[in-house]
């Protein structure tokens, strides 16, 4: 499963405010090309015609490769960008914090990443617009642990092999704060999720932090432990989002609107003609096409409706804007952003106008 690394690269690291996390380190589970590019340039699918040359919007999008992007990856292989008049060049980026200041330097005009990714990005002052939840984690992630530890509670004083700084440790800092403890409380061996799955699965630890598919395969290699907690406990805790420049938004709104509708399709194109779609996301992730369904079991590809509820439902528990001031509360009580954004500031962030006009 060597080949699976590259794909799973968009979880390696959470992106830490400069100077503020005071020296942690960060770990790559492997290496990747630096901002390959893959542009847009599938004909118009089914038969449908897309925009002339001269009607076309250029755009660039970045991130690492992520199984939940796999409706992205479908979206510019069948050319339905193009249909809307976007002509959209995706470049893979090793790190999200290289995709990050791609955006802030205006290289590119929109980024995928994860919402603790987003109140990060927020927090140093950046100006961007979501305009999509992309997919959310139902299973993918989760921590492995020997069958002698009853639950979270006996965590206290033990050693956990996890990536500091990564998804996976906000992800055990929130299971932790919900059994009461904090990381002051449990000793962290840092390692990459790879690396800590092979810890856990050969017995040099008693609990691993990790994702799929490595979650599995240590799980199915290590008799004496079960999954203890996964992300289907708490479905909100990772979430993706497709974010744009405020000003590409303001400037290209039937751009931004062909980028959503694309996303949405490709979405459907996933469950109407899998076998077709999974093996175009596995060229992009280097997968199999089985594996490719596989992978997509840990992650829920967001419906049209439940974008509409999670971005502009301010009354909900579930709104965007409130998952997004909860990270921040977590992320400065974490020491890893300065101060916390508003629920204010957090709210001019999330754009639902065109998920709102994609359902119509």
């Amino acid at each position: 499963m060597k080949r699976v690394h590259s794909m799973l690269t968009r979880r390696r690291t959470l992106y830490l405010v400069g100077g503020v996390a005071g020296g942690l380190t960060l770990h790559a589970c492997t290496q990747q090309p630096q901002a390959e590019s893959a542009p847009d340039a599938a004909p118009a699918a089914d038969g449908a015609a897309a925009a002339s040359p001269s009607e076309m919007v250029k755009a660039s999008n970045g991130s690492t490769l992520w199984i939940g992007y796999s409706p992205l990856y479908v979206a510019i292989e069948k050319g339905f960008f193009r249909e809307g008049g976007l002509d959209l060049e995706h470049k893979v980026f090793s790190s999200t914090g290289e995709s990050n200041a791609a955006l802030a330097a205006g290289r590119i005009e929109s980024i995928n990443n994860v919402t603790s990714e987003a109140v990060a990005f927020a927090a140093k002052g950046q100006d961007f617009r979501i305009v999509q939840i992309a997919d959310s984690s139902q299973g993918g992630d989760g921590i492995l642990a020997r069958n002698s530890i009853a639950d979270i509670t006996d965590f206290k004083g033990k050693e956990i092999a996890v990536e500091i700084g990564s998804v996976s440790h906000f992800f055990l800092l929130q299971v932790l704060q919900e059994a009461g403890l904090s990381g002051e409380d449990v000793t962290i061996t840092n390692v990459t999720p790879d690396a800590a799955a092979a810890a856990y699965s050969s017995g040099r630890v008693d609990i691993a932090v990790t994702y799929s598919p490595f979650l599995k395969q240590s799980n199915d290699a290590q008799p004496d432990g079960r999954i203890i907690y996964d992300s289907s406990k708490m479905p909100t805790a990772i979430m993706d989002v497709y974010m744009f420049s405020t000003q590409f938004v303001e400037e290209q709104p039937e751009a931004t609107q062909a980028f959503v509708n694309g996303i949405f399709r490709a979405r459907e194109f996933l469950q109407t003609n899998a076998d077709e779609a999974n093996a175009i996301a596995g060229k992009r992730l280097e997968l199999a096409p089985e594996e490719v369904a596989s992978e997509l079991k840990g992650v829920g590809l967001t419906s049209p409706e439940d974008n509409i509820k999670l971005m502009s439902d301010t009354s909900s528990d579930t709104y965007l804007g409130k998952h997004m001031e909860s990270l921040a509360q977590f992320l400065k009580g974490q020491n890893q952003i300065p101060e916390a954004p508003t629920l204010e500031q957090l709210s001019t962030l999330i754009d639902p106008t065109f998920v709102k006009a994609a359902a119509v």
